[in-house]
């Protein structure tokens, strides 16, 4: 059941438009930037590049105003137009995805890469010594014979979301199909066997490059993580290997917008220019551990000056959408997760008619095999709907979800604590799946258990169920302080959706689903 291209460019167009809407005042234009301002559509992981941006405003006057999203969204928002008058580049991991989409590619004028980084492998030191690996001749066969033992477990990236997921799984296909050339539906097929017995081994799954190191930290009990070069390289006490039979790179390339003008490619060539001058490769690639594009500039420490194997990216759309179904609904662990939702009195309304919307739009993004429960909630919980998308009858499924939506009714008051026990308590213990919990509230706990009620008994779980996340959407009068203590507590994440939609909050949600 992946996602349409259209749910999510409207997603992200929706959190475009909001942010534009806010800023207008005395008539100004709204999309128009200050002077000296590009404002760029950057993948998420480059927020770590801000001290580098900040010495390029200072050498050239060029200040970068950055959104960050997944580098698959950002592909689909230009796609869909989303981006024409309302930024002026792209600064995305790669640009590989894009060019299999023509009516992407047609809107970028030229592209410059900045830096590199290739899909690594960082494996705890008590785990290689286990293994019995030398880090210089490990294979992606060798990875998977360890996860197929049950000597191994992992974490990577959503590829439907993040490049690092998708740069990872491109690189598993190509090295256990055994493919010569660029990945084809035949290669990955003769592979799913295999590939099916790898991802059992995936144990983490997140949106973002970043939020998944944070997450493989509290995680004792995964032994590896899957994700860039450059990130494995600032987690403490792991050894990053670089398989042997090749990796997909990404390569940072600064674009143009076919939708600007020519005073503006011209900033968009500076600052290029600017983070190409060889005293900046130095410092992007002893700051983000990422290398550098310019041969005189020697790439930081740490990081292997040998060659590596480059695996090819798909030639096709269909093969690369084909791989990215594959995974979705086949070759990874199945979801389960509860939908706690706030339905109290104070929902009433335009706030639960909202709701309502976006549950029914997120039903066209459910995977196959994915176990959904709806818990709504007001001064207790209400009721507990449970739903299954059999892969058999995948609409049925889907239609119970709809349906158990459009009954919810708002009132009563906010138990918010009481209703996240609840939750834990369904989800229970000893399945082979994602779990995880989506808190949806407008306001502050009114009812029920309190916080530190709610903090013992978290910490009173049992190891397995504490590895449950929450994550908390910021909605209406909800507590900040709050949410964010549950989230920080739980090892989830905080979304905000008063800064964007309820749509593109639960819809961002799904890449650690």
């Amino acid at each position: 059941m992946r996602r349409t291209a259209l749910r999510r460019t409207a997603a992200l167009l929706c959190a475009a438009l909001f942010a534009a809407a806010c800023t207008a005042e005395d008539g100004k234009d709204p999309e128009a930037p200050e002077p000296g301002t590009l404002r760029v559509l950057a993948s998420s992981e480059l927020a770590d590049m801000t001290p580098v941006l900040e010495r390029v405003e200072q050498d050239t006057g060029i200040r970068v105003e950055a959104t960050y999203t997944g580098t698959l969204d950002a592909v689909e928002l230009l796609a869909g137009g989303g981006t024409d008058g309302k930024y002026d580049a792209l600064w995305l991991s790669s640009n590989d995805y894009l060019r299999l989409r023509p009516e992407a590619a047609r809107k970028v004028v030229s592209e410059t890469p900045v830096m590199s980084s290739p899909v690594a492998i960082g494996v705890r030191q008590r785990t290689v010594d286990k293994l019995g690996w030398k880090p210089d001749r490990v294979t992606w066969s060798q990875v998977e014979q360890a996860v197929r033992d049950g000597r191994l477990t992992y974490g990577m990236t959503d590829p439907a979301r993040s490049n690092s997921g998708f740069a990872t799984l491109v690189s598993v296909a190509s090295a256990l199909s055994g493919a010569q050339s660029a990945l084809t539906d035949e290669d990955v097929s003769a592979a799913s066997g295999r590939l099916k017995e790898f991802f059992g081994g995936q144990r983490l799954t997140s949106g973002s490059s970043g939020w998944l190191a944070t997450a493989y930290e509290r995680r004792e009990d995964v032994d590896a993580m899957l994700n860039y070069e450059s990130v494995l390289m600032g987690v403490p006490g792991l050894t990053v290997i670089r398989p042997g039979d090749g990796v997909v790179t990404a390569d940072y390339p600064i674009s143009s917008l076919a939708s600007t003008d020519p005073a503006t490619r011209e900033k968009v060539r500076r600052l290029t220019e600017a983070l190409r001058r060889p005293d900046m490769q130095q410092e992007i690639t002893d700051l983000t551990h990422r290398r550098p594009v310019v041969a005189s500039v020697s790439p930081g420490a740490g990081l292997d000056p040998g060659r590596r194997r480059e695996l090819p990216f798909p030639g096709s759309r269909s093969v690369a959408d084909g791989l990215l179904d594959a995974y979705e609904n086949d070759l990874r662990r199945p979801s389960r997760t509860v939908y706690v939702l706030d339905t109290s009195g104070s929902m009433e309304g335009d706030r639960l008619t909202g709701l309502k919307s976006a549950l029914t739009d997120l039903t066209g993004d459910f995977r196959e095999r994915e176990e959904v429960t709806l818990m709504p909630f007001g001064s207790a919980v209400k009721s507990v709907r449970t739903h299954v998308v059999d892969p058999a009858d995948p609409q049925a499924g889907l239609r119970a979800i709809r349906a158990d939506t459009k009954a919810l009714t708002a009132e009563g008051d906010t138990a918010i604590y009481t209703s996240l026990r609840e939750a834990y308590d369904h989800l229970g213990a000893g399945r082979d799946t994602f779990t995880s919990i989506v808190l949806m509230t407008d306001g502050e706990n009114t009812a029920g258990a309190r916080a530190g009620e709610f903090d013992a008994f978290y910490a009173g779980l049992d190891a397995e169920r504490r590895r449950t996340p929450v994550f908390p959407i910021l909605f209406g009068d909800s507590d900040r302080s709050e949410l964010e203590h549950i989230a920080d507590l739980t090892g989830g994440r905080l979304f905000d959706a008063r800064q964007g939609s309820l749509d593109g909050a639960f819809e961002e949600i799904r890449g650690y689903q």
